[in-house]
Parts: C-alpha cells; structure tokens; sequence
C-alpha cells in the first residue's frame, strides 16, 4: 500500500467527491478522472462517463508522470488538443493537486468528447452556407435602408450612445440630420428609422414634426 500523509489522503478522498460531482454534472460527454500520482503504477482511482477506455489501477499517462517528474509543471493545463483511443478528438484539462509542501498528490483530469459540438458545427455551417446562383444581387430591405442606418449608428456614436439609447431631444436633431441630407425622402424611410432606433412610426412621426421645438 502506497504511504501518504494523512493531508495527502484527505486531499484525494475529496478530489474523488469533486469529481463524482463534477461527472454527475457534465454528463455524458465529459470523462472526468482522479489520478493518484503518489502511486502511478496504479494511479487512477476514480473515472467517469468513461470515453477512453481506462480503468480503475491503470497507470500515469505522460502528463501523469511529467507531474510527478517536474514540480514546477503548471497547477493548471487547460484545454489542450488531445484524441480518445478511437480517434475521437477531445480536449483535456489537467488540475494538478499540491499538499501543503508543495508536491503534487493528484491530478484532476478532464477530457470532453468534441464529436458532438463539431457534428453540430458543421451542420451550422452548411445550414448557414450560401451559393451565387441569382442573376441580380437581392435586398429584401427596403432600397436605402443601408444608408439610413449607417447614418443613425453614426450620429449616435458621435453622441456616446447606441441608436436605441438616443432621447427624444437627440432623436429630433437625429431626423434634422436625415432630411438635409435628403435622406428622409427615401422610401419607407420612417419605417425604417422607427425599426432601427427602436421605436413606433408614430414616435418618429411626431419627433419629426416637432423638429423646431427642440
């Protein structure tokens, strides 16, 4: 039986509970795993939602025995590219536990099962793919809607806020902007300030006509 400190006992006793929670809570496609690394003949002593095919008292992996060989390796190696025995890619993260002399006692190993995430990414993407197959370039906004917007987000930057931020008095010097730049007689140009700043046509309707009271 491997000697250890009643410290370094107690430390692994609740590793080994952080990780059951931490199994129970990230299941199924993260394996969570305690290596004892005070013995690493044997070193795990707990796996869960088990992906690699490693079994209570199987031995150190590498980073294991890096540990165990170098005290100064980082506490804290996250999210570094690694593959299950299949080939499945997954990433690791690898907690190492000191005792109070500063040696490592243990090591809290995750490794999550990425086929899922990227199965789903690559869905996405041929979802969101488009082709060039229209003769003509399409807009489905109204024509100069661009323009409209571009000029609000502008005048609202220059007045430190965001287009849906802007009061009523900045609202109106907003729609005296519009109109001398000849943009407010753009089609549907009211609908399209009232969409873009967040509020009904009316508002900007009556905003507009009161341009002069502000």
């Amino acid at each position: 039986m491997t000697s250890r400190t009643p410290e370094q006992q107690h430390l692994l006793d609740q590793l080994t509970c952080i990780a059951e929670g931490l199994g129970r809570s990230l299941a199924p496609f993260c394996e969570v795993i305690v290596n004892d690394l005070l013995a690493p003949d044997q070193a795990v002593v707990a796996i869960h939602n088990n992906q690699s095919g490693r079994a209570v008292g199987d031995p150190a992996t590498e980073l294991g025995l890096a540990r165990i060989a170098d005290p100064a390796l980082p506490q804290v190696l996250a999210n570094y590219p690694n593959r299950f025995p299949d080939g499945r890619p997954c990433k690791g993260t690898s907690i190492g536990i000191r005792d109070s002399a500063g040696n490592y006692v243990a090591a809290l190993c995750l490794n999550v099962d990425l086929t899922p995430v990227l199965n789903v990414q690559a869905l996405l993407g041929q979802f969101a793919s488009t082709e060039r197959t229209a003769p003509v370039t399409e807009s489905l906004a109204p024509a100069g809607a661009a323009a409209l917007r571009q000029h609000i987000d502008g005048f609202a930057a220059r007045h430190g806020t965001t287009a849906r931020a802007l009061k009523a008095d900045e609202r109106r010097a907003l729609l005296r902007e519009l109109k001398e730049a000849g943009l407010t007689e753009l089609r549907r140009a009211m609908e399209t300030v009232a969409a873009h700043l967040g509020v009904s046509r009316a508002t900007v309707y009556k905003d507009f006509n009161s341009q002069g009271k502000s």
